[in-house]
């Protein structure tokens, strides 16, 4: 019935058709009308409704065009295994899955909505359809399990690096988060699999906030983010923006295993949005307060105290400036 009612309206664009004459068209209710197109709504399709006019399609999705963006890659590896899906619980769960059952390195599991997105420490991500990149990678980079944290602050520096060409002020907050204007555009979630202290493969999961307006954030959350639209008043292209990402992170990931993590650390610090700032890190011994000035070998943030000693933050939630 939803694709019948849409193929309607697509029949007379911009034509606004009463409720009455779809029931009678469809053999309906009025009511059973307004839950179709209220479906719709939640799909994605921008339907206006008038009194005494009735309802009119305003825009349609924009959908992802895997072919398209097929075509605009240019890795290696990264992506070229590609598993698409309309929705998942989460990419994260599904790429574990395709691991386990023997995915090669470079596997992307990418899909238009996520209904259970997952952030650190458990928290949730806001995944709507049709207007953000949400998707994981697979690699197999066989390093020691503590420097799990540098493939974060890595991906990190690859997606910020690519905003900001494209002319957004993106920067890094520790040690996971991107944002625009001091708002939230993105986040990044590193998970692995270890054997003798080694991991044997790592999963990058990233939301990145592309096209959504506003109104698509729960009310709770729109002084705390932004996505891409929002920033620069335009919407962006899905298929070239997550190929020219793929890109970045696979340039830095082979730097990274030829290099170490050195480059990368440079970089990181020039980007982070809270170098040489006053903050404070929740951990969960307690908060701990500090000047920061970087971060180690290892990933972790480097706070000095007022008396000049420094203290390493392995993992922690950063509160700035306070």
């Amino acid at each position: 019935m939803n694709h019948d009612i849409l193929q309607w309206f697509k029949n007379q664009p911009q034509t606004f058709i009463s409720g009455e004459e779809i029931s009678k068209q469809f053999g309906v209710s009025r009511t059973a009308v307004w839950k179709h197109i209220e479906q719709l709504r939640k799909a994605g399709y921008k339907i206006e409704a008038v009194p005494r006019k009735g309802y009119r399609l305003v825009e349609s999705p924009a959908f992802f065009q895997t072919v398209r963006f097929v075509a605009a890659l240019k890795t290696k590896k990264l992506g070229t295994n590609l598993r698409v899906f309309e929705s998942l619980d989460s990419t994260q769960t599904r790429a574990f899955e395709e691991a386990r059952k023997g995915a090669p390195e470079g596997t992307l599991v990418w899909t238009e909505m996520q209904t259970g997105g997952k952030g650190r420490r458990g928290r949730a991500w806001h995944s709507p359809p049709y207007k953000g990149l949400w998707f994981s990678f697979i690699v197999h980079p066989r390093i020691p399990l503590q420097f799990t944290p540098q493939l974060t602050l890595l991906t990190a520096v690859a997606i910020c690096r690519v905003l900001r060409r494209k002319g957004i002020e993106c920067g890094i907050k520790w040690p996971n988060d991107l944002y625009i204007e001091g708002k939230k555009c993105g986040g990044i979630l590193l998970e692995t699999t270890a054997e003798d202290e080694r991991v044997q493969v790592a999963i990058g999961g990233i939301g990145l906030s592309v096209n959504l307006d506003a109104e698509d954030y729960p009310e709770t959350l729109r002084d705390q983010v932004i996505s891409l639209k929002m920033a620069t008043g335009k919407s962006w292209d899905r298929e070239l923006l997550l190929a020219d990402i793929l890109k970045e992170i696979e340039d830095f990931y082979l730097i990274y295993l030829e290099q170490g993590f050195e480059p990368i650390r440079i970089l990181w610090e020039a980007l982070s949005i809270h170098m040489g700032e006053q903050v404070e890190v929740e951990t969960i011994e307690g908060r701990i307060g500090g000047r920061t000035r970087g971060v180690n070998s290892l990933g972790a943030l480097i706070l000095e105290q007022a008396d000049g000693r420094r203290q390493e933050v392995y993992s922690g939630d950063l509160i700035a400036p306070f």
